[in-house]
């Protein structure tokens, strides 16, 4: 019974025992039986508590990384939202550039009421000669000092 009890008090281990453990643990993740009495002989410990250590590093490692991880995958996160957001901004500022550079157009071009906006994304075939025309009065509106001054993404 006595030697039952020596067995399970285990002693702390030194700082020079972690450090070689250590060591080891850089090279070899898995404990071999060979290396594990390797070990065991050479730190003066018992084989189990040589075992349970590597065990308990191989989970200690794992949680780090999967820390390590999480945290790379949040800023990644939230790096997209910020990009998401600037763009959703962008696109704002564009939409309502093209409505005001629309309504111009339409005052410009003595129209009584301004352009309807509905279909701003709509490119449909067939309507080339307007888009030259629009192209043609937006460069002269320009050049004329009435365009946006403003190009700023803000």
């Amino acid at each position: 019974m006595e030697n039952s009890q020596s067995q399970s008090k285990k002693k702390r281990l030194t700082q020079d025992q972690v450090r070689q453990l250590e060591k080891c643990f850089t090279v070899n993740k898995k404990l071999e039986p060979d290396l594990k009495l390797q070990l065991s002989n050479q730190l003066g410990l018992p084989q189990r508590q040589v075992a349970v250590w590597f065990q308990n590093k191989r989970a200690r490692s794992k949680t780090q990384s999967l820390e390590v991880q999480h945290c790379t995958l949040q800023s990644k996160l939230e790096a997209a939202l910020s990009d998401k957001a600037k763009l959703e901004h962008q696109v704002q500022f564009l939409q309502d550039e093209l409505k005001r550079s629309r309504n111009q157009l339409a005052l410009f071009t003595n129209q009584d009421s301004p352009v309807d906006n509905s279909n701003l994304g709509s490119c449909d075939e067939g309507h080339d000669d307007q888009v030259v025309v629009f192209d043609e009065l937006y460069a002269c509106f320009v050049s004329n000092g009435h365009g946006s001054s403003s190009t700023s993404w803000v």
